[in-house]
């Protein structure tokens, strides 16, 4: 008998490295690129830095500090390098010309972190043509295949006359071309489902915010808090993980009054997000751009909380999104210790999604706000509608119902919508 053993997968060790070029937040950008390598299933092993204001224009470290990664990478039998900049062609092709050396900077682990994660076909085609953008201007003219380490091959067909190199160009952008114009009929579906949710009413709320803050944990919860075993089933992929899920999942919270909103869960931001990333993610961002409120999630335990915030308002200023209302809820206060919670400040809350009674605080808050110009009125229903009062009964909250002569009573909280639909059947309380 042959005894057999289930093998486990090594990480590959790597070595993270960048310049400081100033900045204060230097050490909060280097450990967000050692989570971004774990992201990637690879291990930190060391790190080195430098203390530059700006790069080499041909090393992006100096010569000496080049040599010095060399060396640490013999040492520690690594042979992959993680820069915390996005490089030039010509930097990454000098790097490892000078050290033998894999190099891959910032946008390519993102990139491949997003590759790897992306689910949707609408996802898929969006990473691919920020993949393909990136390589694009780095394809070496003696190179065999589109890229044997970046972007993938299997581009191959030679035309007459030209070199390997503009072939490759010339298919990738065509393939470029090709994903845009599958993205544009995708998008088409995707504003028709929009429109449709539109025209339903219902306040649309979108949760924002950095990668692995807790939005996808605030929605779970949300739903299983007011939706029970059914909202359980609804619920959508969340793991303790940068970048854990890249698609918007849009889902109906139905309050106890009956009143009902629909809540997104979109992608998280991460600083010096690539912005070809940025670009193709605009469709899927077009919940938040259409929502009538915005819950921005902060991991309020991680010390770099203050630097995700500005990270998130710029990413949302980039990608066109203001002037929206907006919750800053500070998650994770379970982990920040010496914290009361739930505890709500205007409209900052600090909470933990794991708490049911910060979710209630949270839905209350939320409510507050996005059924603020509801109004409650008397309707006089007459029997023959009772098709209507069964919808308002599903969709609204009917504070009385009573039977009369005339038809059925109800006192109701209306959106505005809902008051110009009803308007023929409002009754005056004078």
């Amino acid at each position: 008998m042959t005894d057999t053993y289930q093998t486990i997968p090594t990480q590959e060790q790597v070595i993270i490295g960048g310049l400081s070029h100033g900045k204060a937040s230097f050490e909060y950008t280097m450990t967000e690129l050692a989570e971004l390598a774990r992201a990637d299933n690879l291990e930190v092993v060391d790190r080195v830095t430098q203390n530059l204001d700006r790069m080499d224009a041909a090393t992006y470290f100096g010569s000496g500090k080049v040599t010095e990664i060399k060396e640490l990478a013999q040492g520690l039998n690594v042979q992959t390098v993680i820069i915390n900049d996005e490089l030039s062609p010509s930097q990454l092709a000098n790097l490892e010309k000078r050290t033998g050396l894999h190099f891959i900077d910032r946008t390519e682990l993102i990139l491949e972190i997003f590759a790897d994660r992306a689910k949707t076909r609408e996802a898929k085609a969006q990473v691919e043509i920020a993949r393909l953008q990136y390589a694009l201007p780095r394809i070496h003219p003696s190179a065999n295949t589109l890229d044997q380490q970046r972007g993938g091959g299997g581009l191959m067909n030679r035309g007459a006359g030209e070199t390997q190199s503009e072939l490759n160009r010339r298919t990738i952008r065509k393939r470029i071309s090709d994903l845009k114009q599958q993205l544009a009929t995708m998008a088409k579906t995707e504003n028709t489902k929009r429109q449709r949710r539109r025209n339903s009413a219902l306040p649309q709320v979108a949760l924002v915010g950095y990668t692995n803050a807790g939005k996808s944990t605030t929605m779970n919860q949300l739903l299983e808090v007011f939706a029970g075993e059914s909202g359980s089933k609804k619920q959508v992929f969340e793991k303790n993980m940068l970048f854990a899920t890249l698609d918007t999942s849009v889902r109906e919270i139905q309050l106890p009054t009956n009143q009902r909103f629909l809540l997104s869960d979109t992608v998280g931001f991460v600083s010096s997000l690539p912005h070809n990333l940025i670009e193709s993610f605009k469709t899927t961002l077009a919940e938040a751009a259409q929502a009538d409120l915005l819950i921005q999630v902060v991991d309020y335990s991680d010390p770099n909380y203050q630097e995700m915030m500005v990270t998130t308002a710029q990413t949302l200023q980039e990608i066109g999104i203001t002037d929206i209302p907006m919750i800053y809820a500070f998650n994770k206060a379970d982990l920040k210790g010496d914290t009361v919670y739930p505890e709500l400040d205007g409209h900052d809350l600090t909470y933990s999604a794991k708490d049911p009674a910060s979710i209630k605080l949270l839905a209350r808050l939320v409510t507050s706000i996005i059924f603020a110009d509801y109004q409650t009125v008397d309707l006089l229903l007459p029997f023959s509608q009772a098709k209507d009062v069964a919808e308002l009964e599903a969709t609204a909250e009917v504070k009385s119902k009573v039977y009369t002569d005339q038809g059925t009573a109800l006192k109701v909280s209306l959106s505005p919508a809902q008051l110009t639909q009803y308007q023929a059947f409002q009754v005056s309380t004078r």
